[in-house]
């Protein structure tokens, strides 16, 4: 009989403690999050903002709502990282890359021949950085990391075939390390956001541009560029992350809400979608008259790997220099890339 009332009282605590729980959450403060981005609302990441906000709305009781600032409504692309520390944002979307050297242990995932599979690429750099996150973008609240399909070579001017065809070029880089990539060549580069990349291949201020596919045709930087190499460069390093004032404000509910939302499977929830539209480019800017994609050689594509080689040497140093063992980030990197089978 006494187990009877224990199981009885027991359970009628449980319930209460639950319903409790429950009213805590449904009273919790509501709050309207601002999630800024910088490409147009016609791109695949608004979809998938929109996907990410409404199931928090839902898994919060309706306590957190959001609103969507694309196409640097809040500021400019370059600023996002900055948006994010100062709360001009409450969720921003960052390239690192944009700002070299400032965050020198996710640039490994800007190496060119590293990152060939972006569907496992959002995984992996996912899962190998969140502990590093926590140092070196300190000044904000991580949610999570995610690649870009990979990049290829879109000229307005010549065919690029060889790494020597870069020298005297004007390129428009990716991200930070494809720019010391485009130094090392002999090239010069011309910085500039994706949604102003268009105007200066069209005013001739450069010449070609690292760029996934489905963007070129996005961005219409395919109506300015002529040639297309078919060979898969290298990947670019996003980041969707938080003002922490922001997180602080929030409830013990919320904050798991936001929490089972900052994970690596929702990473991949966010940007698979992605890499299947700008992977579908190929095959679009291939079907344009004016473009001649081509593929090159295995000898070619030894040269370019050997190219590239000295911008690992230079990432170790500056990681090394930051007070990072490049050595032991390298070897949890290569693991993480081949768990999820995300390599070249």
């Amino acid at each position: 009989m006494g187990g009877m009332r224990c199981l009885k009282s027991c359970g009628f605590a449980a319930l209460g403690l639950a319903l409790s729980l429950g009213a805590a959450s449904a009273q919790d403060k509501p709050i309207e999050l601002k999630l800024s981005h910088w490409v147009p609302p016609s791109h695949p990441l608004q979809a998938a903002i929109q996907d990410w906000a409404d199931d928090i709305q839902k898994a919060s009781n309706g306590t957190i709502t959001s609103k969507i600032y694309p196409a640097q409504q809040l500021g400019k692309a370059f600023d996002h990282y900055d948006m994010a520390r100062d709360g001009i944002a409450d969720f921003v979307y960052v390239n690192p890359g944009y700002q070299p050297g400032r965050f020198p242990i996710i640039s490994a995932g800007e190496l060119p021949f590293l990152v060939g599979r972006a569907k496992g690429g959002n995984r992996a750099i996912d899962a190998w950085y969140r502990k590093y996150a926590v140092n070196e973008m300190k000044d904000v609240h991580y949610c999570f990391s995610f690649v870009l399909d990979p990049v290829a070579w879109h000229s307005s001017t010549k065919k690029i075939v060889v790494p020597e065809d870069i020298k005297g070029m004007k390129i428009r880089p990716a991200q930070g390390t494809i720019g010391a990539w485009v130094t090392l060549l002999g090239g010069t580069n011309v910085q500039s956001s994706a949604p102003e990349a268009r105007d200066i291949l069209a005013k001739g201020v450069a010449d070609a541009i690292t760029f996934p596919w489905g963007s070129t045709v996005l961005f219409g930087i395919d109506k300015v560029t002529k040639y297309d190499m078919d060979e898969p460069l290298g990947s670019v390093t996003f980041q969707w992350l938080m003002n922490p004032a922001t997180y602080a404000a929030m409830s013990a509910p919320q904050k798991k809400v936001i929490d089972d939302h900052c994970t690596t499977e929702w990473a991949a929830r966010f940007a698979d979608p992605w890499v299947d539209f700008e992977h579908a480019g190929i095959e679009k800017i291939k079907a344009e008259p004016d473009h001649e994609v081509y593929t090159i050689s295995d000898t070619q594509l030894a040269a370019w790997k050997k190219s590239a080689e000295p911008l690992q040497a230079k990432w170790a140093a500056d990681v090394k220099k930051a007070g990072g063992d490049p050595d032991a980030i390298w070897k949890e990197l290569q693991a993480s890339l081949a768990q999820f089978n995300a390599g070249f």
